[in-house]
């Protein structure tokens, strides 16, 4: 049986969540607090809880501050945060206050209960669309790095740039020739230039190229 205490200032709230808890016969809800002060004088005249699930924001003791105080107490006792908030910086607070998990109020219940008991098995947890959040993060940045680097090691012309948008738009040198209003044989120029400065065979590596190294969100040099 899991022993969980729930903290959230508004009662509506907290009724809506232990009535989604209940339906899990291996959770118990112990206890209920209104904010962090609650929740701290709630362990420390002992009652017992294997996990808090928190608000961040409550009156007083506000639950990213409640995580370590908590921990402190007692660092076995798994800490969940329950918030609106889907801003990743609140989610990297959370986890640097050593926060086991962090969902989203508008989580359903299959979530919700999935990351409890992932959570108890020793795992960390995080919302799914924060996840999402996150690897969208991750990758917009490893292009923003990767196109610094092509930045410092490689020159391109404004023309240069503005013949591979129309390479990675799938135009021909015909096409591309009747576009820009140069001749077929410039762009044929304009198309080996790329390949040598990018290492690309052939025209499918340099689109890769040019995707992996975000320079076909660029407009110019």
């Amino acid at each position: 049986m899991i022993k969980v205490m729930l903290a959230d200032d508004q009662m509506i709230v907290r009724d809506g969540i232990r009535m989604l808890l209940e339906i899990d016969k291996n959770i118990d809800i112990v206890a209920v607090a209104m904010n962090g002060a609650e929740v701290l004088d709630l362990l420390n005249q002992s009652v017992k809880i294997d996990l808090l699930l928190t608000d961040i924001e409550m009156p007083g003791l506000d639950g990213i501050s409640l995580i370590s105080q908590v921990k402190a107490i007692d660092t076995d006792i798994k800490i969940i945060v329950l918030s609106m908030h889907n801003d990743l910086s609140y989610l990297g607070e959370s986890f640097a206050q050593n926060a086991d998990g962090y969902l989203l109020k508008n989580c359903n219940v299959d979530e919700l209960l999935f990351a409890i008991n992932h959570v108890m098995q020793g795992g960390r947890y995080i919302s799914t669309e924060l996840s999402v959040n996150l690897a969208d993060l991750y990758y917009t940045n490893q292009i923003a790095l990767a196109h610094q680097s092509l930045k410092q090691d490689t020159e391109f012309s404004e023309r240069e740039i503005e013949v591979l948008q129309l390479i990675g738009e799938g135009l021909t040198n015909y096409e591309i020739s009747d576009k820009l209003f140069l001749s077929k044989r410039t762009i044929e120029g304009y198309r080996q230039s790329l390949l040598q400065k990018t290492n690309s065979n052939n025209t499918a590596t340099l689109i890769k190229f040019a995707v992996v190294h975000g320079l076909l969100n660029c407009t110019s040099k």
